[in-house]
Protein backbone atom coordinates (compact mmCIF):
# COMPACT_ATOMS: atom_id res chain seq x y z
CA UNK A 1 0.00 0.00 0.00
CA UNK A 2 1.41 3.28 -1.38
CA UNK A 3 1.59 5.70 1.85
CA UNK A 4 2.26 9.72 2.17
CA UNK A 5 5.80 10.31 1.90
CA UNK A 6 6.52 7.60 -0.84
CA UNK A 7 7.18 4.91 1.67
CA UNK A 8 5.06 1.83 1.69
CA UNK A 9 3.86 -0.53 4.23
CA UNK A 10 6.84 -2.79 4.29
CA UNK A 11 9.79 0.45 4.94
CA UNK A 12 6.91 1.53 7.52
CA UNK A 13 6.94 -1.68 9.41
CA UNK A 14 9.99 -2.11 9.18
CA UNK A 15 10.68 1.65 10.69
CA UNK A 16 8.34 0.49 13.65
CA UNK A 17 10.46 -3.11 14.23
CA UNK A 18 14.05 -0.85 14.23
CA UNK A 19 12.50 1.63 16.44
CA UNK A 20 10.88 -0.74 18.76
CA UNK A 21 14.26 -2.50 19.29
CA UNK A 22 15.26 0.41 20.89
CA UNK A 23 13.02 0.57 23.12
CA UNK A 24 13.05 0.54 27.06
CA UNK A 25 9.94 -1.52 27.54
CA UNK A 26 11.03 -4.24 25.27
CA UNK A 27 12.46 -6.82 27.75
CA UNK A 28 9.63 -6.25 30.21
CA UNK A 29 6.85 -6.80 27.62
CA UNK A 30 8.20 -9.24 26.08
CA UNK A 31 8.60 -11.48 29.38
CA UNK A 32 4.79 -10.27 29.88
CA UNK A 33 4.08 -11.53 27.09
CA UNK A 34 5.43 -14.90 28.38
CA UNK A 35 3.92 -14.99 31.73
CA UNK A 36 0.71 -14.16 29.65
CA UNK A 37 0.91 -17.15 27.21
CA UNK A 38 1.58 -19.12 29.87
CA UNK A 39 -1.26 -18.51 31.74
CA UNK A 40 -3.79 -19.06 29.08
CA UNK A 41 -2.24 -22.29 28.23
CA UNK A 42 -2.70 -23.30 31.93
CA UNK A 43 -6.01 -22.13 31.76
CA UNK A 44 -6.82 -23.80 28.47
CA UNK A 45 -5.41 -27.05 29.93
CA UNK A 46 -7.73 -26.65 33.34
CA UNK A 47 -10.84 -26.16 30.76
CA UNK A 48 -9.85 -29.25 28.39
CA UNK A 49 -9.76 -31.67 31.86
CA UNK A 50 -12.84 -30.62 32.68
CA UNK A 51 -14.54 -30.64 29.94
CA UNK A 52 -13.00 -34.21 29.31
CA UNK A 53 -14.48 -34.96 32.64
CA UNK A 54 -17.80 -33.56 32.11
CA UNK A 55 -17.97 -35.79 28.67
CA UNK A 56 -16.93 -38.85 30.89
CA UNK A 57 -20.03 -38.11 33.61
CA UNK A 58 -22.10 -37.55 30.20
CA UNK A 59 -21.04 -40.99 29.04
CA UNK A 60 -22.12 -42.77 31.95
CA UNK A 61 -25.20 -41.29 32.72
CA UNK A 62 -26.47 -42.38 29.16
CA UNK A 63 -24.99 -46.08 29.72
CA UNK A 64 -27.56 -45.87 32.23
CA UNK A 65 -30.69 -44.98 29.66
CA UNK A 66 -31.75 -47.33 27.45
CA UNK A 67 -33.73 -45.59 25.13
CA UNK A 68 -29.93 -43.07 24.72
CA UNK A 69 -28.67 -45.85 23.43
CA UNK A 70 -31.40 -46.11 20.24
CA UNK A 71 -30.93 -42.25 19.57
CA UNK A 72 -27.02 -42.63 19.82
CA UNK A 73 -27.76 -44.92 16.67
CA UNK A 74 -28.24 -41.71 14.69
CA UNK A 75 -25.19 -41.28 13.43
CA UNK A 76 -24.11 -37.19 14.19
CA UNK A 77 -26.65 -36.95 17.27
CA UNK A 78 -23.33 -37.73 19.35
CA UNK A 79 -23.46 -37.90 23.64
CA UNK A 80 -23.63 -33.97 24.16
CA UNK A 81 -26.27 -33.99 21.87
CA UNK A 82 -28.51 -36.93 23.27
CA UNK A 83 -28.10 -35.52 26.86
CA UNK A 84 -29.00 -32.02 26.14
CA UNK A 85 -32.22 -33.15 24.38
CA UNK A 86 -33.08 -35.98 26.74
CA UNK A 87 -32.91 -33.24 29.78
CA UNK A 88 -34.56 -31.04 27.81
CA UNK A 89 -37.68 -33.56 26.76
CA UNK A 90 -37.66 -35.89 29.87
CA UNK A 91 -38.47 -39.47 28.73
CA UNK A 92 -39.23 -39.61 24.94
CA UNK A 93 -42.01 -42.44 25.47
CA UNK A 94 -44.36 -40.00 27.15
CA UNK A 95 -44.49 -38.39 23.74
CA UNK A 96 -47.06 -39.55 21.28
CA UNK A 97 -45.41 -37.54 18.30
CA UNK A 98 -42.68 -35.42 17.42
CA UNK A 99 -44.87 -32.44 17.57
CA UNK A 100 -45.43 -32.41 21.26
CA UNK A 101 -41.66 -32.02 21.70
CA UNK A 102 -41.46 -29.16 19.07
CA UNK A 103 -44.27 -27.99 21.12
CA UNK A 104 -42.34 -28.30 24.41
CA UNK A 105 -39.47 -26.62 22.87
CA UNK A 106 -41.41 -23.58 21.53
CA UNK A 107 -40.55 -24.35 17.21
CA UNK A 108 -44.44 -25.23 16.84
CA UNK A 109 -46.46 -22.36 14.19
CA UNK A 110 -48.68 -19.44 16.05
CA UNK A 111 -50.11 -16.30 15.13
CA UNK A 112 -47.92 -13.51 16.15
CA UNK A 113 -50.20 -10.86 18.29
CA UNK A 114 -47.43 -7.88 18.28
CA UNK A 115 -45.51 -6.00 16.42
CA UNK A 116 -44.54 -5.62 12.86
CA UNK A 117 -45.30 -8.77 12.75
CA UNK A 118 -49.19 -9.04 14.31
CA UNK A 119 -51.20 -11.41 12.24
CA UNK A 120 -48.40 -13.13 10.75
CA UNK A 121 -47.30 -16.94 11.48
CA UNK A 122 -43.99 -17.59 13.35
CA UNK A 123 -42.43 -20.08 15.57
CA UNK A 124 -44.15 -19.64 19.12
CA UNK A 125 -40.63 -19.80 21.11
CA UNK A 126 -42.98 -20.17 24.14
CA UNK A 127 -41.08 -23.20 25.19
CA UNK A 128 -37.84 -24.82 26.54
CA UNK A 129 -35.23 -22.14 25.17
CA UNK A 130 -32.60 -24.65 25.73
CA UNK A 131 -34.57 -27.27 24.42
CA UNK A 132 -34.92 -25.17 21.29
CA UNK A 133 -31.31 -24.55 21.04
CA UNK A 134 -29.85 -27.83 21.19
CA UNK A 135 -32.97 -29.08 18.37
CA UNK A 136 -31.73 -26.68 16.30
CA UNK A 137 -27.70 -26.93 16.92
CA UNK A 138 -28.50 -31.16 16.56
CA UNK A 139 -29.84 -30.96 13.12
CA UNK A 140 -27.41 -28.60 11.69
CA UNK A 141 -24.37 -30.87 13.32
CA UNK A 142 -26.68 -34.10 11.71
CA UNK A 143 -26.77 -31.76 7.95
CA UNK A 144 -22.96 -31.85 8.14
CA UNK A 145 -22.81 -35.42 9.43
CA UNK A 146 -25.27 -37.69 8.61
CA UNK A 147 -25.65 -38.40 5.00
CA UNK A 148 -29.56 -38.80 5.27
CA UNK A 149 -30.40 -35.53 6.53
CA UNK A 150 -27.47 -34.00 4.06
CA UNK A 151 -29.38 -35.55 0.90
CA UNK A 152 -32.97 -33.99 2.43
CA UNK A 153 -31.23 -30.63 2.90
CA UNK A 154 -29.56 -30.41 -0.41
CA UNK A 155 -33.30 -31.95 -1.81
CA UNK A 156 -34.99 -29.30 0.47
CA UNK A 157 -32.72 -26.24 -1.53
CA UNK A 158 -32.21 -27.78 -5.31
CA UNK A 159 -35.62 -29.38 -5.71
CA UNK A 160 -37.89 -27.70 -3.26
CA UNK A 161 -36.33 -24.39 -3.44
CA UNK A 162 -36.34 -23.77 0.25
CA UNK A 163 -33.73 -21.30 1.58
CA UNK A 164 -31.26 -23.20 3.97
CA UNK A 165 -32.59 -21.47 7.63
CA UNK A 166 -36.43 -22.93 6.12
CA UNK A 167 -35.05 -26.27 5.12
CA UNK A 168 -33.09 -26.73 8.93
CA UNK A 169 -36.16 -25.74 10.51
CA UNK A 170 -38.27 -28.82 8.53
CA UNK A 171 -35.52 -31.02 9.58
CA UNK A 172 -35.69 -30.30 13.07
CA UNK A 173 -39.67 -31.26 12.83
CA UNK A 174 -37.90 -34.26 11.45
CA UNK A 175 -35.76 -35.14 13.98
CA UNK A 176 -38.44 -35.12 16.40
CA UNK A 177 -40.23 -37.68 14.76
CA UNK A 178 -37.56 -39.62 14.57
CA UNK A 179 -36.54 -39.64 18.29
CA UNK A 180 -40.00 -40.17 19.03
CA UNK A 181 -40.93 -42.72 16.40
CA UNK A 182 -37.50 -45.09 17.04
CA UNK A 183 -38.29 -44.98 21.40
CA UNK A 184 -41.59 -45.70 20.84
CA UNK A 185 -41.46 -48.57 18.88
CA UNK A 186 -38.24 -49.46 20.18
CA UNK A 187 -36.05 -49.70 17.22
CA UNK A 188 -32.49 -48.49 15.87
CA UNK A 189 -31.86 -45.38 13.48
CA UNK A 190 -32.51 -47.13 10.12
CA UNK A 191 -31.76 -44.56 7.41
CA UNK A 192 -33.67 -46.57 4.43
CA UNK A 193 -36.83 -46.84 6.26
CA UNK A 194 -36.42 -42.88 7.29
CA UNK A 195 -36.23 -41.47 3.63
CA UNK A 196 -39.04 -43.77 2.79
CA UNK A 197 -41.03 -42.76 5.69
CA UNK A 198 -39.95 -39.01 6.17
CA UNK A 199 -38.64 -37.71 2.80
CA UNK A 200 -42.18 -36.13 1.80
CA UNK A 201 -42.20 -34.52 5.27
CA UNK A 202 -38.93 -32.92 4.94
Amino acid sequence: MQRAGGSTGIEKAAQLIARAKCSVGEQAAAEEAKADLRRLIEEFERVTTMLEQIEMDIEVLLSEIPMAQQLRTLKGLGKIFTAAILAGTGDLRQYAHGRQVMRKAGLNLAESSTGRCKGKIVLSKRGDSALRKYLYLATVQLVWNNPVFRHLHEHNIQEKKIKKQQSIFKLIGMLARILVGIVQRGEKFTPEKTVLTWSEAA
